[in-house]
């Protein structure tokens, strides 16, 4: 497969036009401070009960570095699932960033230490740690099936999943697309655009 640097430097944004919406994450799924760097590499999936933490504080011992570790809470938004600690210690491990079906607290210290963190929100109570859940299985996560080694690609545009088998074409079919953008002038896109548009409305007998 590609290198993840590769996946990096697309946007969300340009792997969206070239995926199904099965791809990408609920939108309430965001980075939690400003001016987030995107983030690119294999998801590390975790499971936590809701109200439970026990399996993420465990993974964070067990991702290889440059693991984006995505996090099934069930959505769960009345318990913390980590905090300032977890991701300084996930940041000195080497793992690029979490997505978290849940929430976090301590964003101030995890603001100031840099590590990314994409989640549903933010509540200072922390959860538990009992219940135990297998760790890197497949999960689900802001409405998206995650298995591990999928490519995350997240920023503040959205979090798009791409799925292991199928990373090494989609990232030629989005680099092509993003060429293409690039390549072309405003007015040039103005004008295929608009030729497009009209020939749709003509098409349904729209004659204002």
């Amino acid at each position: 497969m590609s290198d993840y640097q590769l996946f990096q430097t697309l946007s969300p944004t340009d792997f969206a036009n070239v995926v199904t919406r099965e791809c990408v994450m609920d939108m309430a799924i965001r980075p939690l401070w400003a001016g987030m760097p995107r983030v690119a590499g294999p998801a590390y999936t975790v499971r936590c009960e809701p109200g439970d933490n026990l399996m993420l504080h465990a993974a964070i011992y067990r991702a290889p570095p440059g693991s984006v570790v995505v996090v099934d809470a069930g959505g769960d938004t009345n318990y913390a699932v980590a905090g300032g600690n977890v991701c300084a210690i996930a940041q000195k491990h080497g793992i690029a960033a979490f997505v978290v079906d849940g929430v976090i607290r301590d964003l101030a210290e995890v603001r100031e230490c840099g590590f990314p963190v994409f989640a549903r929100g933010v509540i200072p109570i922390p959860g538990i740690k009992d219940k135990l859940a297998p760790l890197n299985a497949p999960v689900r996560c802001g409405g998206v099936h995650v298995a591990p080694g999928d490519v995350v690609v997240a920023d503040e545009e959205g979090i798009v999943v791409i799925p292991l088998g199928e990373a090494d074409s989609i990232l030629a079919a989005a680099q092509k697309g993003a060429a293409k953008e690039a390549s072309e002038t405003l007015e040039a896109w103005e004008a295929a655009h608009r030729t497009r548009v009209e020939a749709i409305l003509r098409s349904k007998g729209f004659a204002g």
